[in-house]
Order: C-alpha cells, then sequence, then structure tokens
C-alpha cells in the first residue's frame, strides 16, 4: 500500500485555499517528497506528518513554483537537524538551478551538518527493496528534463491457510520459511515446499505521478493500469491552445488518458485559480467517472483492490 498526501496542488501561484506544487509518498518505512513549492515546509507542518524521515526529495522539474521551497526546507534542517541525510533527485537542469540555490544563497560560507546529495535523475529504476521500486520516466514539459514517478510493491504469492491445515503445517515459523520461499520438513517428515501452500502470484499496488506535463501520448504505457494516476490539470478544454503554448494539460486531456489506459483512479492537482474546482471535476468526469480534485491536506491510500478506488482517508 502506498498513501499519498497532497501538501500543495495550486498551479504557478498559491491561492488562498491551495499551496504550491509538493506531496509526500509513504511506504512502510519510506517517505518521499515529490516537488517543493514555496511554503512546502508549513505545510508539512500543518499536515502533522512532520519531518522524521523526510530523506528523500523527488523533483519533477526545476520551475520555481516546484523549487523554491528548499531553500526554506533546507535553512530548517540545518538549524532543527531533524534528518540524518538528505538526497535531492531532479534531471541535470533543475539540479542546475537547485544547486545555485542551496550553495549560492542557503549554505554560502557554511557547509550542512549531514550528508546532502544532488543526484540526477536517469529514467530507469532509482530505488528498490524486498517491498517495492521507484522508477522515474520521462514527461515533455517546455523542454525541462521533466520526470514522473512510478511506485510499484512488488508481486506476491497468497500463503493459503486452508492447504496448509490439509497438509499438516503447523502454524509458527515453519509458515514463514514456506513463505520465504523455504522447502520445510514436517515432524512426520514430510517435505512441504512453496507451490504447496502458495497461490498464484498476485500483482502489487501501483501509483505513477506525473508533474506539469504538456502531453499524453508518451505516458499511456507506463500509466496503463495504474491503481491510481496523479497528474496535473492546469487547463479546461475551452483554453486547450493555452494549454498547448505553455505546456500544460486540460482536465480532459488527463481523463482521456486515465480512461485509455484503465487506471483505477485519476488524481488532478496543479489547479488553477482561474477555474472553480467543480468545473475542473466535470469537465474530467465527462472522460473518465472515477475521478477526483485533489485538496491541499488530502489523504489517498492506493491499494491493489479489484473492486474499489483507492480511499480518500484524509482531510480535504
Amino acid at each position: 500500500m502506498f498513501e499519498i498526501t497532497f501538501l500543495g496542488t495550486s498551479a504557478s501561484a498559491p491561492s488562498v485555499h491551495r499551496g504550491l506544487s509538493a506531496q509526500i509518498v509513504s511506504h512502510n518505512e519510506h517517505r518521499f517528497l515529490i516537488d517543493c513549492g514555496e511554503g512546502t515546509q508549513r505545510q508539512i507542518l500543518q499536515s502533522g506528518l512532520g519531518f522524521k524521515r523526510l530523506e528523500r526529495i523527488l523533483i519533477t522539474h526545476g520551475h520555481l513554483d516546484h523549487i523554491l521551497g528548499l531553500a526554506g526546507l533546507v535553512s530548517t534542517f540545518l538549524r532543527w537537524e531533524t534528518i540524518d541525510r538528505l538526497e535531492i533527485w531532479a534531471g541535470r537542469w533543475a539540479l542546475d538551478r537547485i544547486y545555485d540555490l542551496l550553495y549560492g544563497v542557503v549554505l554560502k560560507g557554511t557547509r550542512a551538518p549531514f550528508p546532502l546529495q544532488l543526484k540526477e535523475i536517469q529514467p530507469g529504476l532509482l530505488l528498490e527493496d524486498d517491498s517495492f521500486q521507484l522508477t522515474a520516466f520521462p514527461v515533455q514539459h517546455r523542454g525541462t528534463g521533466s520526470f514522473g514517478f512510478a511506485f510499484e510493491e512488488r508481486s506476491h504469492r497468497p500463503f493459503l491457510v486452508e492447504r496448509a491445515e490439509a497438509l499438516g503445517v503447523p502454524a509458527g515459523p515453519i509458515r514463514r520459511e514456506l513463505v520465504a520461499g523455504a522447502v520445510v520438513t514436517l515432524p512426520d517428515g514430510r517435505r512441504v515446499g512453496p507451490d504447496d501452500v502458495l497461490g498464484l502470484a498476485v500483482p502489487g499496488a501501483r501509483l505513477v505521478h506525473v508533474g506539469d506535463c504538456g502531453e499524453t501520448g508518451s505516458l499511456l504505457e507506463v500509466a496503463r493500469g495504474a491503481d491510481a494516476l496523479v497528474i496535473e490539470a492546469t487547463y479546461l478544454e475551452i483554453e486547450a491552445e493555452l494549454a498547448r503554448d505553455f505546456g500544460h494539460l486540460t482536465a480532459a486531456q488527463a481523463a482521456r488518458l486515465a480512461s485509455a489506459a484503465e487506471v483505477k483512479q485519476l488524481l488532478l492537482t496543479h489547479i488553477s485559480r482561474r477555474y472553480r474546482e467543480r468545473e475542473v471535476l466535470d469537465e474530467a468526469r465527462r472522460n473518465f467517472p472515477t475521478t477526483m480534485v485533489a485538496r491541499d491536506f488530502d489523504q489517498f491510500k492506493v491499494m491493489k483492490e479489484k473492486t474499489r478506488p483507492p480511499a480518500k482517508t484524509g482531510r480535504g
């Protein structure tokens, strides 16, 4: 399961009700901040999530409304020493701007009291452990070296309790060994293997996150079958030409991508102050009914469920 918390959902500039782009994705002990618009550290505090284990920041691209909050956040980390290390992942152009912001202003004349790494994103695998993997993929947005991110749980084989009981496999460590892939010997000398008590592999949950974006054709395959797709909806179709000129999507375009890719849930963000939320939602739902417009501090759990889309669990 993944949980995503929207900290800022406004496009380009903050509004009274929406901060600038930032989200936190959580999975087990891992926490990832995606983008860090101005005011993000205050949003983190107001959300109640705090700074603990917030050691990896993923930047979709280097436009200022997605990175300016890094200055304040890193400055706070310097004073409070709330983390042991910090990794900031971004494309080359974005990293150059982030370097100037941090080392030319925040860290000028000093040094961080913890390891600080600026890591260049290349398409492909960024991180993995026994339970999930994180990959990056290119996104077209005004030639800025933009990236999206796919969070995917590893598939697992469910333990079939009834079959185990029929074979006389006792509860306890011996069952854990079978789940781990080992062949075990029962007290009566019979040998039982994983294939005897495990079902067919079940795919894990998949969350696909796209920041600012000017076209959807290249995203179809990476989004296909996702349990949740997070993507911008900066414009409405009535201003599709403006969307094209500035390298953004309309709500209808985002929804048509979700429909073509057969995702389970569409979560729209990067909402312009020029529209009412209801207008954005109505346009999207005409093309893909299972759509929600995210608000600041909304939380969603993304799980592999056959009958139900990701559940909204937080405020907003």
